[in-house]
């Protein structure tokens, strides 16, 4: 039996109309068809408030339809009720976390025929803490999350060029970005240690590692490992920036698939690779953040964490 269905949908995304079409056309002639709630995200709501009517009224399977910002509203609530899977349809730019889980991207009845068929597998999602002028602020993100060049590509990605060519605009924004991140002193607590002084310009916390384009930045991430990978970035200068790519590309990328390339990420001059179950990070100077594709705000202290197993995602 069926379970009833919550489908959280974002209208600058999609229709109404053309879920439902793709709905019809994976349930076929089912007679034993569902229960479905409908809700619409808002601006003032991206899917949180949304999911938690949708839950309310019965549903025990929610699907999110839309893109990385409407996906993490619904899983920051779906998390808290244990007996409510997730599924998503990636109607987005990135859609990060379902490339990283492998859901169909362009194709709402494949990403429907997923949700009402396969078993759900936990995963985990991590949490971030912060003030934003002078406001406490706490956020789920199911990819990653952090400063220095991916919050600036955001920052610096037109919108009218994003939505004719998709991801391929951030590429556009790279080098702007480059110039954007300049290096700042940091000081990093891992898993409630003395805090230890650094420099970057980039420093991203995920529980997945790939991001668009197919480009992996943590390659040891799994999101039901219990663990959030770190990496930080001080490239400066051609050479600093030499060193990133060949970690990136080589020692990270096409060395690992050699026999006996190693089955942990390297660090190296310019790049460093952790893994931890908890992060605090002050910063000299207020940095832009960004969670799970979306610029959040300007801050100076963050604090990371792990919720194991928070979601059962279809």
């Amino acid at each position: 039996m069926m379970p009833h269905i919550g489908i959280v949908w974002n209208p600058s995304k999609t229709t109404r109309d053309d879920l439902t079409t793709a709905l019809e056309q994976t349930l076929g002639t089912v007679d034993d068809r569902p229960e479905v709630t409908w809700v619409e995200t808002t601006e003032d709501d991206p899917g949180r408030g949304a999911a938690d009517a949708a839950i309310a009224a019965g549903a025990r399977l929610v699907i999110a339809a839309g893109g990385d910002g409407t996906v993490r509203a619904v899983a920051e609530r779906v998390a808290e009720s244990a007996d409510v899977e997730l599924a998503i349809a990636p109607l987005g730019t990135g859609n990060l976390l379902a490339r990283n889980l492998g859901v169909p991207i362009n194709d709402l009845p494949d990403a429907f025929a997923r949700a009402l068929t396969r078993d759900a597998t936990p995963i985990d999602l991590g949490w971030i803490e912060l003030d934003v002028d002078g406001r406490p602020q706490r956020h789920a993100f199911a990819v990653m999350a952090g400063f220095g060049i991916d919050a600036h590509m955001i920052t610096e990605t037109d919108d009218d060029l994003k939505s004719r060519v998709g991801w391929l605009a951030y590429v556009e924004s790279l080098g702007r970005a480059v110039s954007a991140s300049e290096v700042i002193d940091v000081r990093i607590s891992e898993d409630g240690g003395e805090p230890s002084a650094a420099t970057a310009h980039t420093l991203l916390v995920g529980n997945c590692g790939t991001v668009q384009g197919g480009i992996t930045l943590l390659p040891d991430a799994d999101p039901s490992d219990g663990e959030l990978d770190v990496l930080v970035l001080d490239a400066e200068g051609i050479g600093g920036w030499m060193d990133t790519m060949r970690n990136m590309l080589w020692d990270n990328g096409l060395k690992r698939l050699l026999p006996g390339g190693g089955e942990r990420a390297e660090s190296s001059e310019s790049t460093s690779h952790h893994r931890v179950r908890a992060l605090t990070v002050e910063l000299g100077e207020p940095r832009e953040i960004e969670i799970d594709g979306d610029v959040v705000g300007a801050a100076s202290h963050l604090a990371f964490e792990v919720q194991p197993g928070a979601l059962r995602v279809r």
